[in-house]
Formats: structure tokens, sequence, C-alpha cells
């Protein structure tokens, strides 16, 4: 067998195309979940430059693409544009990042349908955790939640198919799917040791954010996940729950899988009278801190926020600047520990990379990818269990308030 190198010219445009697949075209769009994160990105995210010069390394990719040319017994199957898509899907692969993925043009399309605040699936968000897949959090009153699953639950297969191979996005688009069809998933409960086979009708998933509903005197309120509505309907929210005369709020960030920096930004502001969000590290140490907003209007009514395992990401940002502050108090169960930023960049051929740019810090620098919030707070209270804890903590500091001014 020759072992010549390849041709000069075919080494240049294998060269050429694979510094444009790594490299882009330096743009980044924001996108909602799916099934991560995808923020709009402060300074970290410049536009890289185009760079055709690749490391030595990258010589065995131009020789055996002059194998195959050359040599292959079917030349006519060879499909050149497969091949370079299989090249930088193989090399994402080999990154080892599960939120680092390389996107076809076809899934890339159905990635832009979710701008629109809907699709159709289950209503669920799913990440890697441990290697397995795993979910991060159904959305409220989804079919996911209807059909009983829960956040921290592992989902084994889809339709039969083991997940154990499958990427995040490929797992995605296999579980998305037409409202009224229906999808056979074999779940592992967190916590439990026999699996289970769970039948889900997919539905249109309608991406709203923001409930409220008053206690008495104490504000409930629940942020599903960070749209870019939320803040605005935040903001809604406690203009009518201070118009009513709450003394204290509940903010409930369980089952919360992120969304959009902006408005997990807004959030925060609402209740913080200044200092930072977050701080955005990238790859080169470069510190990016997100500034509070002025002008909050719930910056003095006691406040205690509500965490769990499927808190992920923006409400990790959020929870994390609160405590941090001393702002409130967190309660609940140990948060998921998502805290890096993608960026999703689209390619020449309609195709996309979800790259991992940076990682949130805290406002005291402590890390969020990983690790995780530990609440002040570790309660074994489920759903309204622990909004009736909350109610009686936050009355008894509203108590408490009164005591110490003599009102």
């Amino acid at each position: 067998m020759s072992t010549k190198r390849a041709n000069p010219i075919f080494a240049v445009l294998i060269a050429l195309l694979l510094s444009f697949l790594i490299f882009g075209t330096g743009c980044a769009s924001s996108v909602e979940e799916l099934p991560g994160d995808s923020f709009s990105e402060p300074d970290v995210n410049s536009s890289p430059q185009m760079d055709t010069e690749l490391p030595p390394e990258f010589d065995i990719i131009a020789e055996a693409w002059h194998m195959l040319s050359q040599g292959y017994v079917d030349k006519d199957k060879l499909d050149a544009e497969k091949l370079s898509q299989g090249a930088v899907r193989g090399m994402m692969e080999a990154v080892g990042d599960p939120y680092s993925v390389y996107v076809d043009p076809e899934t890339h399309q159905l990635e832009l349908a979710g701008l629109e605040g809907k699709y159709q699936g289950i209503g669920a968000v799913i990440g890697i955790r441990d290697g397995q897949l795993t979910v991060i959090a159904p959305f409220v009153g989804s079919p996911a939640e209807e059909a009983g699953i829960k956040a921290g639950d592992k989902i084994l297969e889809t339709n039969g198919e083991p997940t154990s191979e499958m990427t995040l996005i490929e797992a995605t688009l296999k579980i998305r799917g037409p409202a009224d069809t229906s999808i056979s998933l074999l779940i592992l409960h967190e916590g439990e040791s026999d699996p289970v086979e769970i039948e889900v009708v997919r539905g249109e998933i309608k991406l709203d954010s923001v409930f409220v509903e008053m206690r008495g005197d104490i504000a409930y309120i629940r942020v599903a996940q960070f749209l870019g509505s939320t803040g605005d309907d935040l903001h809604a929210a406690l203009k009518d729950v201070i118009d009513k005369g709450a003394v204290g709020i509940i903010l409930d960030l369980r089952n919360n899988p992120g969304g959009l920096l902006g408005a997990a930004v807004d959030v925060a502001s609402e209740f913080l009278a200044d200092g930072i969000v977050v701080d955005v590290v990238d790859g080169e140490g470069r510190h990016s801190p997100v500034q509070v907003k002025p002008n909050g209007i719930a910056t003095d009514l006691p406040l205690v926020v509500l965490v769990n395992g499927g808190s992920a990401s923006a409400s990790e940002i959020v929870a994390g600047a609160l405590q941090d502050y001393g702002r409130a108090k967190l309660a609940g169960s140990k948060t998921f520990g998502k805290g890096s930023v993608q960026s999703v960049r689209d390619l020449g051929e309609g195709s996309s990379l979800h790259l991992t740019v940076a990682r949130w810090f805290t406002p005291s620098d402590r890390p969020i990818d990983g690790v995780g919030l530990t609440p002040d707070f570790l309660l074994e209270l489920d759903d309204e269990e622990l909004v009736i804890w909350a109610i009686d903590y936050l009355k008894s500091q509203v108590t408490a308030n009164c005591l110490s001014t003599g009102v």
C-alpha cells in the first residue's frame, strides 16, 4: 500500500475546509434551551479570526481523504459532504464535552424552530450527568410532568433504543416529535434500582415562564425557565403583589433548567440593589462580570428561594447571587451544577457548532459547573410541603423584623 503524502492541493483544500468548520463564520446566536443552555453572551464571545494554519497532527485527515479518493473500491459512493461532516462530528466528540457538539443542517433547522416560543415534544430539558442521559427538569404542566417524569430521572431507552451511545442533540431529536404521537421511554427514577417504561404522548410545548399567586400576605412566584420575556413578566408580577400588600416573597426555581443570561440578570436585579450577578470567565482566564441592573422593585422584602436538583444554569446564577449577597436563603436540595456557557456558531453549509466558551462563577467566586449550590436549609420536602415551610419561614422573619424595629 502506498504511503506517499497527499497531493498538496488536496491538503490545502482540506485545511481550508477544516479551518472553516472549526472556527465557523464568527457568528454567535443565542438559542433557547435545546437541550442545555445557549446564552446571549457578554464580551467573552468576541468573533474568532479565521486561521488556515492547522497543527501538523491534522495532516492525517488529508492523507485519509487521499487514500479514500484514490484507493476505495466504490469511489462513486464517496460523499465529500458527509465525510467532512463526519470528521467534524468525530472531532467534537473527541473533545469529551457533552455540551460541545456538531449539529448537522437538518438538526440546526429544528433548533431554530425552538426560537418561536413553542415546539412539539414532551416538555423536558435533558442533559448528561455521570455519563447518562438525565432529565434536568420537566416543564410545568408538560406531558412529561403529567406522565410522572421528574428531575433527576435517567432516560435509558427511547422506543427501545439505548441512549448510552447517543449525543445530547440526537437524544433530543428522537424524543421530540409531532403533537399527539407517543414515545416510550425507559426511565430509572432517582433513588430506585428498577427502571420503568413510561409512555408519553407528545404535545405542543409553549414556553411560559412566570407563575404567581398570593398565599395570604406571602407572594409565591415560580419562574419555570428564563426566556426573553421573563424579566418583564416578573417585574409586572412583583408590582402586582406589592400593590396587594405582600410582606414576603417565595421565589421558586425548582426544576427550572435555565435559559437566557439576560433574563437571569433581569430577575436577580429585581431583588439586588447593586453588585454583580455573575462572573463569566473564558478559556483565556478573562473575567466579564455582569452588573446588577438598577431600579429593582423588591430589594427589601424578605425573600426565600426554593431550589432542587432540577435547578440549573441560569437558575443557579440567580440563586448563587442572592445567596452570596445574603439577600435570600436557599431552601431545598442541591442544585444541578450546570455552569458553562454555550455559543451556537453557524457554519457555511447550514450546520452549526455548539461550543462551550466560558464558565459561570458566583459574585464571591464560587464555581457552579459540576459543583452546584448547597442550600442554606437542606430539606427533604417535596412540592407543596416545601412551599408551606417557606411560608412559615417568611412569616417568622417578618415577625422578627417587626419585633426588632418596634413596629
